[in-house]
């Protein structure tokens, strides 16, 4: 979104709170009108004349004239409020206004100043590429490296895209899922096997989403980050794809203690904290899982825990395929 559009979200908003101030103050003056209306006509039709006060001086007014005064004056009334909460309303909102401004001219800043650091750090690798031989390990490191500068080159632009509101994804290609799959499982593989936990990937079909490769790497990466986290070493931990009706499913599954001091749907909320958490585990979700369900909504999806318990932790991931419209 744009700092145009920003304007226009925040102008609305404006908008809706002073008619909601607006709408409560014409009740409360609605109110006020019928209740005096009624007790008016209730006087007109049970006068009170004193003797003693035969010969004083006294004003009629019809009772017509004074319903279309009170009408009239009450209309006044319920523009006034509505212009005043229209006022109060952009004063308020006023500062958030300039955070909202400051926070994507932070991300546009640091997204850039990122990229030519980046761009060094790859050309960096390509030139240790041509110094050690193919198909030695140190080369199989560096293709590794390389893939995930790219990996991050692309996360940045992302980010980039998202703070100027400039992303199409209307013209996004449709993306093999079991290759970016794949691809997630090699790059953890060795993070895996530093937690003496086995990473194994299983496909059923050829599903194929349309969003930007990246989000999806990043939104599987996420799962498989958290279940190794959450797997004591000898654990497992299972990745499959498939084709269910009108949507593609990733299967995130390991072998750990399962969810506990905290309800399942809350894991995917922002630092998400577990009260009872298990002996040597994280307590915290951290911002993973929140991410990933933010990609996974963003593409048309969503993301859930399917089972849980002492036996392990069961996720799925699951996205629209293409041309076959979204839920």
């Amino acid at each position: 979104m744009s700092a145009g559009a920003d304007g226009d979200e925040l102008r609305r908003a404006a908008v809706k709170v002073g008619v909601r101030i607006a709408a409560a103050c014409a009740l409360m003056v609605v109110a006020v009108i019928i209740a005096a209306a009624v007790y008016m006509l209730y006087r007109s039709g049970h006068p009170q004349v004193r003797a003693d006060d035969a010969a004083s001086a006294r004003v009629y007014v019809e009772s017509n004239d004074m319903l279309k005064a009170m009408a009239v004056a009450g209309l006044a009334g319920i523009v006034a409020a509505g212009a005043i909460g229209w006022l109060s309303a952009r004063n308020a909102i006023r500062p958030l206004g300039r955070a909202l401004a400051l926070q994507r001219s932070f991300i546009q800043d640091a997204s850039h100043e990122l990229r030519t650091p980046l761009t060094i750090l790859d050309a960096r690798v390509q030139v240790a590429e041509q110094k050690v031989a193919p198909g030695t390990d140190a080369a199989r490191v560096l293709a590794q490296v390389r893939r995930d500068t790219a990996a991050l080159t692309a996360t940045v632009q992302e980010l980039l895209l998202a703070a100027t509101g400039s992303r199409d994804a209307a013209g996004l290609e449709p993306v093999e899922v079991n290759a970016v799959v794949d691809a997630v499982a090699a790059d953890m593989a060795d993070l895996a096997g530093s937690h003496g936990v086995t990473l194994s990937v299983a496909h059923a079909g050829a599903p194929r989403v349309a969003m930007a490769p990246n989000s999806l790497r990043r939104a599987v990466l996420g799962l498989v980050d958290n279940a190794v986290n959450h797997t004591p070493a000898g654990g497992a931990i299972t990745l499959t794809t498939a084709v269910r009706g009108r949507e593609a499913v990733i299967t995130v599954a390991d072998t750990g203690t399962g969810i506990s001091g905290i309800e399942a749907e809350r894991i995917f909320d922002r630092f998400a904290r577990s009260a009872e958490p298990a002996p040597g585990r994280p307590r915290s979700y951290g911002l993973g899982l929140a991410l990933v369900r933010e990609i996974a909504v963003a593409a048309g999806g969503r993301i859930a825990v399917s089972a849980t318990g002492p036996g392990g932790t069961v996720m799925e991931l699951t996205l629209p395929v293409p041309g076959k419209g979204r839920r």
